[in-house]
């Protein structure tokens, strides 16, 4: 099983460039017991789902705490793994850009408020499904109109080939 390491809490540097030794570490598992997570779907291999969503005329889009909640619940049902959440309100117009870090990848957010636009993109690899987080943004958001693009990511070539 694969481990990371905590990051030391040790005085900053005068000297503001990346130290590698404050970077957290990766303890692989021996190669024969590694796991790539690819997924193997109708006859194709893949890395993970990508969903590209756009919401109009969508309700919310200045409130922190409804994208955070909606957020930590599109993890829980599309089966991720959460590691960090980070959201920015912008001012004047309370915009909100968002990121949930996620073991299968990440969830992320723009809003543009003052035209009733949100733009989500959803990746997750592995077990993971994201097309169960767009009824939860649809919930949350409530918008008149939604698109939804899927791209594969990883595509290697169909498991037939194999």
């Amino acid at each position: 099983m694969s481990t990371i390491s905590s990051i030391k809490e040790t005085p900053k540097p005068t000297d503001t460039s990346a130290n590698e030794s404050e970077w957290p570490t990766f303890t692989g598992a021996p190669a024969d017991e590694a796991k790539d997570h690819f997924i193997h779907r109708n006859g194709l291999e893949f890395a993970g789902t990508h969903l590209l969503i756009d919401f109009w005329g969508a309700e919310n889009l200045t409130d922190l705490d409804t994208m955070e909640t909606a957020f930590r619940a599109c993890v829980e049902q599309c089966g991720a793994t959460l590691l960090h959440i980070h959201m920015h309100h912008f001012t004047p117009n309370g915009g909100i850009s968002g990121v949930a870090v996620l073991a299968e990848s990440h969830i992320s957010v723009h809003t543009w408020p003052e035209r009733g636009y949100a733009a989500f993109d959803i990746f997750m690899c592995g077990d993971a499904q994201p097309e169960k987080a767009v009824p939860i943004l649809k919930e949350a958001f409530r918008p008149t109109r939604v698109t939804v693009g899927e791209q594969l990511r990883g595509l290697t070539q169909s498991a037939t080939e194999e």
